[in-house]
């Protein structure tokens, strides 16, 4: 797995399982532990942060390759894929982020990038579980019970966003990356 400046960890499963609902319980608890988190969301469809009509989203479509918009509340930059139809790479994505402002930086998506990942598997869904064919996920996050012959990562509750996030804890200080 390539390293990063900071600890990124991946949250992986189909759609519909819960990686959103997991992520928004999980952010709280990270930030009263005094954690700085980066967010970095893989959509699999077109997205704008503007709407026609407006002025950068006119220009955006006019052509320009990056659209900056800022307010006295927040930034954004929006970047025109260079190679339409294709996957952006995750390091490349990553670099954007300003690392010297976080801690860790939790990703949803991006199942097919070689870094560490959770595994949400929610029985309901009818999937199988990933983690059988991805040595990066580090743990699965279930209703269900693992079977112990497939060597399975550490099993957390799917309803208890304080075990996910005590287990980000310990299994970055056991990566030599200590946080709070």
């Amino acid at each position: 797995m390539p390293p990063y400046p900071i600890p990124v960890i991946g949250f992986i499963a189909p759609s519909g399982t819960g990686k959103t609902t997991l992520l928004r319980q999980l952010v709280p608890i990270l930030k009263r532990r005094g954690w700085r988190v980066g967010y970095l969301k893989h959509a699999h469809h077109t997205f704008d942060l503007d709407r026609p009509g407006k002025d950068s989203f006119e220009v955006r479509a006019a052509g320009a390759d990056q659209v900056l918009l800022a307010s006295t509340q927040r930034w954004a930059l929006q970047v025109e894929n260079r190679t339409p139809g294709t996957d952006p790479d995750l390091g490349e994505l990553l670099s954007r982020f300003a690392f010297d402002q976080l801690d860790v930086v939790l990703a949803e998506g991006f199942k097919y990038a070689d870094y560490p990942k959770i595994e949400i598997h929610r029985t309901a869904v009818g999937e199988p579980p990933l983690y059988p064919r991805d040595p990066a996920i580090i743990a699965v996050v279930t209703d269900a019970d693992l079977p112990a012959d497939d060597h399975p990562p550490p099993r957390l509750p799917l309803d208890d966003p304080d075990a996910v996030a005590e287990f980000i804890v310990t299994w970055l200080a056991l990566q030599g990356s200590a946080l709070r």
